[in-house]
Formats: structure tokens, C-alpha cells, sequence
């Protein structure tokens, strides 16, 4: 049975602006409590082994709260400590080579920058979309031409799979992005490296609420879309 996927508030983890492989997984347990929904550990920098290391312990962290952990790019690391799942991009393996090798019961994310690709994202072998840079970041140093939010609403109008925002995205953009068509955030510096996650993650996600007239509130109140095997 693959995870439950639920989109609406997505950390991405810095290992920079977290201060390591601990304070990653401190941060993710403090987002989770204040209302972090999945959880993708990104550290491109890294070798192989210290991977390996930080996504054990985010698993065995993750796991008691339900939490799926998405591994980027590695697919040798998500399945070596059986995380829920991958997210690749553009220019990493071929979302039909990553599925084959990951299974049918395993999360698998790609991202999207434009409408050439993401007419070309393969429906029934991906089940998310990441669709982005909305905004200008600097936690990602390879990162795509800035969309802005009219392109962002334009590809959401087109899109046929579950889409999460990603790029420069911090308080006083999450309304905005859910109202343009998106089911859920992904955050990096909006919650790592912030004196406070849980805090930084309840705002998110009381803005979220508020921009969809859903109850203001913390905890797993879903306003993305749900995918299930």
C-alpha cells in the first residue's frame, strides 16, 4: 500500500540552515507538531554515507507520527532505509526508470517548470508534481527561471496530477498559491534555520486555512488532496 499523500504542508530540509544532520531532524519533529505534512531531505552537497545516516534517523524520527520522508534524487538511499518515497527532477533519472525501480507502493515526485514538461509528466507512474521556482530562492543554487504567480496559475489550470508550489515561498504567499490551484506548499527557509519550526509551521498553515475558509488551527487539517494506492 503506498503512503497516504498529503501535500499541504511540505518541508523541504536544509542542511545549512539546520545546522546538520540533527538539527534537520529536530527541526522536522518541531514542523511536524506545528502541522508539517511530508517531509524531503535535500542535501546535494553531501556524501553518500552521511545520507544514509540522517535518513535513518529522519525515518525512525518520522515514522511514529505517520510522516512520510521522500528522499531527493537517490534513489539508492530511499530504498536502503525504506522511506516512503523520491522526488527527482528534470535532469535526474527518467520518472518511468525511477518508478521501476522504486515499485508501485513508493512515492515519486517530479519537478515542473514549465507547460512543455509538465505535459510530458507521466500520469500513473508520478504521483506529484513540484511546480516552481514561484519565487526567487536562494536554497537552491541550480534552480529553474523564476515562474511568478501568473505562470504558476496558468499550469495549474492545466495540471492532472496533485501539485505542490515550491521556490521562495514563505509567509504572505501560501493564500495566494492555494487559491491559484495548488494543493499544498513546499517550504525550505520559511521553517529551517527559523527560531522557532513548530511556531514557523503553524503560521504557514494558519494562512493556508485562512486563504481556503477552512477553521484556523494547527495539526494534519488537510486542505491539499489526498492519493492513495
Amino acid at each position: 500500500m503506498k503512503p497516504a499523500l498529503d501535500l499541504s504542508l511540505y518541508l523541504v530540509l536544509d542542511p545549512d540552515l539546520c545546522d546538520g544532520g540533527q538539527g534537520m531532524v529536530d527541526t522536522a519533529l518541531a514542523a511536524v507538531a506545528g502541522g508539517v505534512t511530508i517531509v524531503q531531505l535535500r542535501a546535494p552537497r553531501w556524501k553518500k554515507r552521511q545520507w544514509v545516516a540522517v535518513a535513518m534517523a529522519l525515518k525512525a524520527a518520522l515514522d511514529p507520527h505517520h510522516i512520510p520522508l521522500i528522499i531527493n534524487d537517490h534513489i539508492d538511499v530511499a530504498l536502503l532505509v525504506d522511506a516512503a518515497g523520491v522526488h527527482v527532477g528534470q535532469q535526474d533519472i527518467a520518472p518511468g526508470m525511477a518508478r521501476q525501480l522504486i515499485g508501485p507502493h513508493k512515492i515519486l515526485g517530479l519537478s515542473i517548470s514549465n507547460a512543455e514538461q509538465m505535459a510530458a509528466a507521466p500520469l500513473g507512474v508520478v504521483d506529484y508534481i513540484g511546480v516552481g521556482p514561484v519565487f526567487a530562492t536562494g536554497t537552491k543554487l541550480d534552480a529553474s527561471p523564476v515562474i511568478g504567480l501568473e505562470e504558476f496559475t496558468s499550469l495549474m489550470q492545466a495540471k492532472s496530477l496533485p501539485a505542490v508550489a515550491i521556490g521562495g515561498i514563505g509567509l504572505g504567499h501560501v493564500a495566494a498559491l492555494l487559491s491559484a490551484g495548488a494543493d499544498g506548499v513546499a517550504v525550505v527557509s520559511a521553517i529551517c534555520g527559523q527560531n522557532n519550526p513548530q511556531q514557523a509551521a503553524q503560521a504557514l498553515r494558519l494562512e493556508g486555512a485562512i486563504g481556503c475558509n477552512y477553521p484556523a488551527g494547527a495539526g494534519r487539517m488537510v486542505f491539499g488532496g489526498d492519493v492513495d494506492d
